[in-house]
């Protein structure tokens, strides 16, 4: 008698990685990346690019991160108010001296605490900053104070009228 096993292909990891690339730069989804891997000659199910993007996502995103660009050394940094269901929340800003988007976070309050907690968030993703550039708000002097990693960064306070040329102040719409 024959052994009954279900029939499994083995794909070449270089065809996992394209599929999940597909799946994770792209706005596609999984049926998406299944019909133009079919065009290309390769049967897969939308399980299948489930299990794998269950199975090898992290790798791929560590991969990506590395391969990203380099952030540079000057943060923009702002807060704005914005009001979501007659509620006020401060979305707080970051963009590098390209003007890449380096994180954006939404807080209820503006004070020293939400400072940090929002810089805490900038390093983990990212080499501490040469120059931070603000606004003369309080809160990021005491935050880069409270943190000793920032200590030898250059904090530069943007003054209020020269704000039309700082580089947050452009971003705001995409992040909005």
């Amino acid at each position: 008698m024959t052994d009954c096993k279900p029939y499994r292909h083995r794909f070449p990891l270089s065809i996992i990685q394209h599929a999940l690339r597909l799946d994770h730069l792209f706005p596609l989804s999984e049926r998406n990346v299944q019909e133009l891997l079919h065009q290309r000659g390769i049967e897969v199910s939308h399980e299948t690019l489930r299990q794998w993007n269950i199975k090898f996502a992290p790798f791929l995103t560590e991969e990506l991160r590395h391969r990203g660009p380099r952030r540079g050394s000057r943060w923009f940094l702002d807060e704005t108010c914005v009001e979501i269901g007659g509620r006020k929340y401060w979305l707080w800003r970051a963009v590098d001296e390209t003007g890449a988007m380096l994180d954006i976070l939404l807080q209820p309050h503006r004070d020293t605490q939400a400072a940090k907690t929002f810089f805490e968030k900038l390093l983990v993703n990212d080499d501490v900053p040469d120059i931070i550039h603000t606004d003369k708000l309080w809160s990021y002097r005491v935050a880069i104070r409270a943190l000793p990693v920032l200590h030898a960064v250059e904090h530069l306070q943007v003054i209020s009228s020269a704000r039309c040329h700082n580089l947050i102040e452009q971003s705001h719409r995409r992040a909005r």
